[in-house]
């Protein structure tokens, strides 16, 4: 195990390997010359290992973050807490754990995967197990979907043989070639072994934007009707969901066999958020940051957002993705 750690770190550490250029965001700041990342991947390297000291995975925090951190989410928090919980408790899965997250900017996609990840593993997101890929980063050029194809699946064929509990994340879905998509389809099946290697305790999460008029517009039917949005059931969404992420040529996942084969084990919806959870948001902020919380501070900030539908302003438009900056702003 040892050496196979060293091989993997010389890996990490080569410069002139188009594996890591393309696709480690970590990696890719070590290769330029970030003295403290490069530190810390090294330490991951060889101090980390695919043991219970350093994943060990805690129900009880997972579920005390989404209620406490998480805010106008309860379709979301109660999937994921139920899904990631039945998963890590099951030491014989019969395919890994697959959860795509669909809703549009500063609903929480990114803080969920995060939350999930600091409840598994000791290093959280910066353990060596966890892998962040984005898009528009990591595969810009379309023309280029079969290279990443290649090199993407050897870098999760990696990783899974040097820890079967890995978890990958991959930020913007709905802007990835379907082909680059497709190439994932193989590690996400009911396989028991691909080439001697066992991806049946990995973890993929995929988050998109796709889909989310949707959600909005089920949000807002809802809230016209004057009904309460913790009234509104996953029902309400997964099908509709699923059915148009599908066939929008513009998704991602358009026409994917990760979808025509139900391989996503959940389409989780994350609803806009209102007035009140972006005041919510601020708080935690502020709490984050070692401050008392202050409400007319909150109020301050969420007002300054912008909201939709126009006329109604109901949702707010960026949800909670620009609160630490609008919170320097009136500091």
């Amino acid at each position: 195990m040892k050496v196979a750690r060293i091989c993997l770190l010389l890996h990490v550490l080569s410069t002139t390997c188009p594996l890591v250029n393309a696709f480690d965001p970590v990696t890719t700041t070590v290769v330029v010359g970030i003295g403290a990342t490069l530190g810390r991947k090294i330490y991951n390297y060889f101090h980390e290992s695919c043991d219970s000291k350093w994943i060990a995975f805690n129900a009880t925090a997972l579920e005390a973050d989404l209620n406490r951190k998480l805010f106008g989410q309860h379709i979301a928090s109660r999937i994921i807490l139920k899904a990631v919980n039945g998963f890590m408790n099951n030491d014989n899965p019969k395919k890994p754990l697959v959860l795509s997250l669909h809703g549009w900017t500063g609903t929480g996609k990114n803080f969920i995967s995060k939350l999930i990840a600091n409840n598994i593993y000791k290093e959280g997101t910066k353990s060596s197990f966890f892998h962040l890929f984005a898009s528009t980063y990591h595969f810009p050029h379309s023309s280029q979907y079969l290279h990443y194809k290649s090199q993407l699946q050897q870098w999760i064929k990696g990783n899974v043989s040097n820890c079967e509990r890995s978890m990958f994340v991959f930020d913007e879905m709905d802007k990835m070639h379907p082909g680059l998509i497709d190439g994932i389809k193989p590690y996400l099946d009911y396989y028991d072994k691909l080439d001697g290697v066992s991806y049946r305790k990995a973890i993929f999460i995929f988050l998109s934007n796709a889909g989310s008029d949707k959600i909005d517009q089920t949000a807002l039917d809802f809230w016209k009707a004057g009904q309460n949005r913790e009234e509104i059931e996953l029902k309400d969404l997964e099908s509709l969901l699923s059915l148009s992420v599908f066939n929008n040529h513009q998704s991602g996942f358009y026409r994917t066999s990760l979808i025509d084969k139900n391989l996503v084990d959940f389409f989780v919806p994350l609803l806009p958020l209102e007035y009140q959870h972006v005041v919510q948001c601020t708080m935690a902020e502020m709490r984050a940051r070692g401050m008392q919380p202050d409400q007319s501070l909150a109020d301050k900030v969420a007002k300054d957002l912008l909201y939709f539908p126009k006329s109604e302003r109901v949702f707010a438009v960026t949800g909670c993705k620009t609160i630490e900056s609008k919170l320097d702003y009136y500091l």
